[in-house]
């Protein structure tokens, strides 16, 4: 039996969330109250017959404020009666958040006369940081489309099936952000830039041509095998530690040259010794 427990953000793509497990053939249950989460966790475990082994609730700021300070402590006991739960938590930048809420004209559940959408937002993020600071894992979605985040629900799910981390390798460009879900972020900007190249330019770290010019230099292969051997090392003190997933964010100036290869060839790496190794390009989607 699983539970899997989705909160965030408002208009950080939560329903789009629940409606990706929901095809997963999870049983979903949206805006639970968070003091019903130990009844609910109860009937799980005595409905072992049940069609639907996994379950999944989405919860979020319309709980009572004094009802989420409690989640911590409803969280630990739920894991103590050994129902196998996980938290993961949506988040977007602000600027996003006001766009998508400017754009399909929402009510901000926390807005009013007296509270503009801003504000509401910076209130919602203090609210729900009992729940934040319990997630198993965190999702930036303020670069990522619906289509984009279903696919890496999907992944994420079926890639935890097993007992060993999940781990996601992700390219990024430093213009655009650092991905606020990453647990460990290495930047190899200052490795030969294939951009000042004419006729790599338009291409990708996908494409040969730009993997044999990299492959050229001794900087890229010695950054290659630093992070390789820390990833190597460190992964298995994780899972030790009984985390269930693990996000390493690669980054060059514009995420589209070094950091896609280096993310690629990392991944081919670890994926010779472990099988939950995701990969995922955040500019090139």
């Amino acid at each position: 039996m699983r539970l899997i427990i989705i909160s965030g953000i408002s208009g950080s793509g939560k329903s789009v969330a629940l409606h990706a497990l929901e095809d997963l053939d999870f049983y979903c249950i949206d805006n639970l109250p968070i003091g019903m989460l130990p009844a609910l966790a109860d009937q799980i475990l005595q409905s072992s017959q049940t069609a639907y082994p996994n379950f999944a609730v989405g919860i979020d700021a319309r709980n009572l404020s004094g009802d989420l300070t409690e989640f911590p402590f409803l969280l630990k006991d739920i894991r103590g009666k050994k129902l196998r739960s996980e938290v993961y938590f949506l988040a977007a930048d602000d600027a996003t958040l006001i766009k998508r809420f400017s754009e399909t004209r929402r009510k901000h559940p926390l807005t009013d006369e007296n509270v503009p959408l801003s504000e509401a937002i910076a209130q919602e993020r203090l609210m729900l940081e009992p729940i934040s600071s319990c997630a198993d894992l965190m999702i930036d979605t303020s670069l990522t489309n619906i289509h984009q985040l279903r696919d890496l629900m999907r992944e994420r799910v079926l890639g935890s099936g097993g007992e060993k981390t999940s781990l996601l390798i992700e390219s990024f460009g430093f213009k655009h952000g650092i991905p606020v879900d990453a647990d460990f972020v290495f930047d190899v900007r200052c490795l030969p830039n294939p951009h000042w190249i004419p006729e790599l330019r338009t291409k990708t770290g996908l494409d040969e041509e730009v993997a044999n010019y990299l492959e050229q230099h001794d900087d890229v292969k010695e950054m290659y095998s630093d992070i390789q051997h820390f990833l190597t090392r460190w992964i298995g003190r994780f899972e030790a530690d009984s985390r269930s997933y693990l996000t390493v964010a690669i980054g060059c100036t514009g995420g589209q040259h070094r950091s896609v290869y280096m993310a690629e060839q990392i991944t081919k790496a670890l994926r010779k010794e472990r099988q939950q190794v995701l990969v995922r390009h955040r500019e090139l989607a």
